[in-house]
């Protein structure tokens, strides 16, 4: 099958680097992808934390962090674009029992089909602050994107594998075992991938 001509839809799913990929930002990543259209793609790189605390995050933004759950992990390289922004992936907020002042409703966050959202607004962490906001984050500095049919040819020349995205592999997974948790998830291990290897 070409991708190259055939329409698919990534949005809520894996990008895995091959171990052929050398790129630096890319080698042995793990990119959920928060959207995926004829357009291009928007994804987030999971597995590559930055040596700044989320309480260092927080400070540096002139805000407390009340949630002493999050106060030690790790802000991640989420991608070479846009490298000193702010991404917030989360749940979503549940809409029942909640008013919009106390940060149910974020500015500038794209729900995600399949069950997360993505906030760039700076309400989420003052919500965060409070000891409100989203219960299970992933908080990365930059991006990465593809333009048009960019990713499709990547695919194409096997640069990644795709699956369909779990959450745990997010939030529960330790950072350091995401990428052979998220080949697991294609029933593969690395040493079954050679640099050279096709689509499983």
């Amino acid at each position: 099958m070409s991708f190259a001509s055939a329409s698919i839809n990534l949005t809520h799913h894996f990008l895995i680097a091959m171990p052929g990929l050398e790129d630096a930002a890319f080698a042995r990543s793990v990119v959920y992808l928060c959207e995926h259209s004829e357009r291009g793609a928007l994804g987030l790189i999971i597995n590559k934390p930055t040596d700044i605390t989320l309480k260092g995050l927080f400070d540096k933004v002139d805000l407390s962090l009340r949630r002493e759950d999050l106060g030690r992990e790790p802000v991640f390289q989420g991608g070479p674009v846009q490298t000193e922004r702010g991404f917030v992936l989360h749940e979503p907020m549940p809409d029942e029992s909640r008013s919009a002042t106390d940060g149910s409703a974020y500015a500038s966050t794209m729900v995600i089909p399949g069950g997360l959202a993505m906030t760039t607004s700076k309400d989420v962490l003052e919500a965060l602050s409070t000891g409100a906001g989203p219960r299970r984050v992933l908080i990365t500095l930059g991006y990465s994107s593809w333009g048009g049919g960019q990713l499709e040819s990547e695919l194409a020349e096997n640069a990644w594998l795709t699956v369909a995205a779990d959450l745990s592999v997010i939030f529960d997974t330790p950072v350091p075992e995401r990428y052979d948790r998220a080949l697991s998830l294609l029933g593969l291990e690395v040493w079954m991938l050679s640099p050279s290897a096709g689509h499983a």
